[in-house]
């Protein structure tokens, strides 16, 4: 009986593996030919040019919203893999005792690799103060969780390329090191709400669960059913809103609003980003319009990672947790962050 059990264990994998790589064959097939099934169903399909700006919007739609999603799907998976090796309590083992730009640095990197979302800030962040994590150092994982995403990661790379990608990753790094060192060496600890500190420290350990590679794929598929399933419709949303800029917004005003020669542009568009609430998949599309109407590097740069980075949703739960002088403080020392690389990257660029 056992080694019956065995065998059906074995199949049950087997299986997995299979369908597995035939699904990974099905979506580079499809990706490869996502332009020309989009080209076809504008052309042919709906008797449209490229030319025309419902025709430029359409084609626009049609081929990014697939390609958006499949991206997604793929890299949630990866990544509902790899999380599966970390937990909040591990992470917490990483940072503690570290209190010199090294745990900055640390912390903005383990950012990357455990991408907690928003709702996740208030535990992790009373988990981090019992942990003892010195504050500059836990803001600049919670600034770089955000902030780098996988997604925009993988989203950038497909749209524009493996430079504008790292200019992405480094410049994010950079944003969360230098704000947790600025944060740390204010002193602003007295600024976390009282009740953090009185929490008695209940952190349990727990010998790490041991799981098999089956196991893992399936908290990935997992994941892949949660997330998208909560985000699809901001990705659609963003990619309407990209396609409406990509046919119908004049590429002179864009350049005049977002272009080098205006020198408020790049403040400008931090301060529509901040109160603005999106997740990466749904803010790369207009990215990609604006950067093609004329908009300058920097600029949608910097727009970019204030929306991502600064959300306002964000700011209100951390409010929870933190006194009004330290959330204005967070929010102004990341913002002169991302205006400092804006302006930074319209010079060199």
């Amino acid at each position: 009986m056992q080694v019956e059990k065995l065998v059906i264990k074995k199949g049950i994998g087997s299986n997995k593996l299979v369908f597995l790589l035939l699904s990974l064959f099905f979506w580079v097939f499809l990706y490869l030919n996502l332009e020309s099934i989009a080209d076809f169903l504008v052309a042919d399909v709906f008797s449209l040019s490229k030319t025309e700006a419902i025709g430029s919007a359409l084609s626009f739609f049609i081929f990014e919203v697939p390609k958006v999603l499949m991206l997604l799907v793929l890299i949630i998976f990866v990544v509902g893999i790899i999380r599966t090796y970390f937990s909040p309590e591990k992470t917490r083992k990483i940072l503690g005792g570290k209190s010199s730009v090294a745990g900055n640095i640390s912390a903005s990197v383990l950012g990357i690799v455990t991408p907690f979302c928003s709702c996740s800030a208030i535990p992790l962040f009373i988990g981090f103060v019992q942990a003892g994590v010195p504050l500059g150092v836990t803001f600049s994982f919670l600034i770089a969780a955000p902030m780098i995403n996988e997604v925009a990661v993988v989203l950038l790379f497909g749209l524009f390329g493996w430079q504008t990608a790292l200019i992405y990753v480094v410049t994010g790094l950079m944003i969360a090191i230098v704000s947790g060192i600025v944060i740390g060496i204010l002193k602003l600890d007295h600024l976390v709400e009282d009740w953090v500190y009185k929490l008695q420290q209940s952190i349990v350990e727990t010998a790490d669960v041991k799981l098999k590679f089956g196991e893992r794929i399936d908290a990935g598929l997992q994941s892949v059913k949660e997330i998208v399933g909560k985000i699809w419709i901001y990705i659609i949303i963003g990619i309407a809103v990209g396609a409406g800029i990509h046919g119908y917004v004049p590429q002179n005003f864009m350049a005049g609003l977002m272009g080098k020669s205006a020198w408020w542009s790049v403040p400008v568009s931090v301060l529509i980003g901040v109160p603005m609430y999106s997740n990466a998949a749904g803010i790369i599309p207009i990215v990609q319009a604006l950067l093609e109407k004329g908009a300058s590097l920097g600029t949608v740069l910097a727009f970019m990672m204030s929306v991502i980075g600064l959300s306002l949703p964000e700011t209100i739960i951390l409010r929870k947790v933190l006194k009004l002088p330290l959330i204005i403080s967070f929010v102004g020392i990341v913002a002169a962050g991302i205006i400092a690389v804006g302006f930074i990257f319209n010079f060199v660029f």
